[in-house]
């Protein structure tokens, strides 16, 4: 089994999906839009060019998502993104690279269970953690 996020978007998940792409070094393996699709007569006219379905691949992991048509979207609430790693320049860089233009909301440092930890909203809204724990002895 897997649990992936799959995340909304109010009309930018194809630029999200490209800052998420060339950040976390992973690879777009599917980005469809409402245009491609059955749904195409379920949205506006003006929406057809927003994604009804994108995947990141990123190693192991995988990110999913797109733009609900206006109507239906909601802004995140009550839920995290969080990437766990073993590199802690990794994660600096990794935190570096997604909080731009975003809103950092605890720097990324050392913890006591971490060996490098932050939090922040991106600059799409979506809030991340990014968590480097310390070996377990």
């Amino acid at each position: 089994m897997q649990i992936n996020p799959y995340l909304s978007f109010d009309g930018r998940c194809k630029a999200a999906f490209e800052f998420y792409e060339k950040a976390l070094g992973g690879k777009i393996t599917a980005m469809l839009s409402f245009a491609e699709t059955p749904m195409k007569d379920n949205v506006p006219a003006d929406w057809h060019s927003k994604i009804a379905h994108a995947r990141l691949v990123a190693g192991e992991a995988v990110l999913m998502g797109g733009d609900p048509p206006p109507q239906h979207y909601r802004a995140p609430q009550g839920i995290t993104v969080m990437l766990g790693m073993d590199d802690p320049a990794e994660a600096e860089r990794i935190f570096a690279a997604l909080s731009e233009g975003g809103v950092v909301t605890m720097p990324i440092a050392e913890t006591f269970w971490a060996r490098r930890f932050g939090m922040f909203v991106d600059r799409f809204g979506i809030p991340w953690m990014i968590n480097c724990e310390r070996p377990q002895s």
